[in-house]
Parts: structure tokens; C-alpha cells; sequence
């Protein structure tokens, strides 16, 4: 592997995890940009005391804008390309260089981790909800994705530079992916494994599902 990346971690309240997390990635030889999306707990000290640069929001904004926090740090800092990855503990940073593996061999602009072809170990409603709203960006981008949700990712400097993510909250990995397609970014998926626990999702069904439909229908117009 040839390029240098970093990884981008969006955080909000996970003080009890995101030291863990850090840690793992750096032993990986990695940099760890978290982005602490104005929690009220240690999230912060917490990333910092583990290693990683920490770049703060000093209210909560959403996801999207978390990332878009990152990419412009990573720009900035002349990075080949980015992992993203949940703060949750639920991506195992083992598997880190086989995304970038992969996509440098495959020379994708876009990796997507396939969590579907391990999909047992998912909760029954997240896997659900998940096939469904792949099957609907699959349709909707003309290109079969098992796993459009999951937000373990490599993104190439490239891509990021040529679509500016709009998006504010967890719509934009779904933007980010749409556009990727929408300007003929070479995207493919690897097989991950997803680690589960018992974590609270900050996702609202109602209101983020119509962010995600919304986001598509977009993609449909322009398509």
C-alpha cells in the first residue's frame, strides 16, 4: 500500500468507547482524526488522551457536517484518501488495510465494507431496514450495493475533492455514495465484520428516513 491515510472518526457521547477505538486504530499505524459533534460528556478528552487530533463542534450538527469537518482537515493535510468509521466500536480496525488494499488494487475512488455477507451477527430490524434502503440506492444509482449504509468507507483524495458533501446528518454517506455513482466513480464493496453491543442509536427514524428519501429523490431527478 502506497498512499497515506488517515481514519475519521464523527463522535458524539461515546466517552465509554472512543478511547478503546483510538487506540486500536493508531496501533494500526494509522491517524485518527475524531470529530466530537458537540457531546456534553468526555468524548473530547477522551479521543485526545488516546492520541488521536480531535476537532470539536461546540454544538451538536449532525453527521454530515462531522465529516465534512474531517474531509476538509484531510484535504488540507495532503492525505491520499480516508476511512471512515463509527465511533460505536462496531468496525474492526484489523480490516482497515484491506479496504485500502483493495481499493488500490482495484483503483475504486469509493470502498463501501459489505456488512451483509456476514449479516447474522446484525440485529433482525437493522438488517431489515438496511436491505431495504440498499435495494433503494442500488435502484436509484443503477448499480447493485449490498450494503449502502454502512459507514466503513475508504475514500480517495480525488473523490472528495470532486463532490462537496451537503448533506448535514447521517443522509450524507447515502449523498457521498449517490454523487460517487451520479459522476461515475468506480465503487466497489468488500466483506467486514460488524461487532454489535448493546449502543444507542442517534439515528430518528422518522426524521432521518425522510432525509433519506429525500436525498434519493434527488438522485432520481438528476439521473
Amino acid at each position: 500500500m502506497s498512499g497515506r491515510y488517515c481514519v475519521i472518526i464523527p463522535a458524539f457521547e461515546v466517552a465509554e468507547t472512543i478511547g478503546a477505538l483510538v487506540q486500536q486504530v493508531k496501533e494500526k499505524g494509522y491517524p485518527v482524526i475524531v470529530v466530537d459533534d458537540g457531546s456534553r460528556d468526555r468524548t473530547a478528552a477522551a479521543a485526545a488522551t488516546a492520541g488521536a487530533i480531535v476537532i470539536s463542534h461546540l454544538k451538536n450538527r449532525g453527521k454530515g457536517n462531522a465529516l465534512q469537518s474531517g474531509f476538509s482537515y484531510a484535504l488540507r493535510s495532503q492525505f491520499d484518501g480516508v476511512i471512515t468509521m463509527d465511533s460505536d466500536g462496531q468496525h474492526d480496525p484489523e480490516e482497515i488495510p484491506h479496504l485500502i488494499r483493495e481499493g488500490e488494487l482495484q483503483h475504486a475512488g469509493l470502498v463501501l465494507g459489505d456488512r451483509m455477507s456476514n449479516g447474522a451477527s446484525m440485529p433482525a430490524k437493522r438488517r431489515l431496514a438496511n436491505r431495504l434502503m440498499s435495494r433503494l440506492v442500488s435502484f436509484a444509482i443503477r448499480q447493485q450495493i449490498a450494503d449502502t449504509q454502512c459507514g466503513f468507507r475508504m475514500i480517495r483524495r480525488e473523490l472528495l475533492q470532486d463532490i462537496p458533501v451537503r448533506a448535514k446528518r447521517f443522509e450524507a454517506e447515502t449523498e457521498l455514495l449517490c454523487k460517487a455513482a451520479l459522476r461515475r466513480w468506480k465503487i466497489i464493496s468488500v466483506p467486514v465484520r460488524s461487532i454489535y453491543h448493546n449502543e444507542r442509536s442517534h439515528i430518528h427514524p422518522w426524521r432521518d428516513g425522510l432525509r433519506f428519501v429525500g436525498t434519493l429523490l434527488s438522485m432520481l431527478i438528476r439521473r
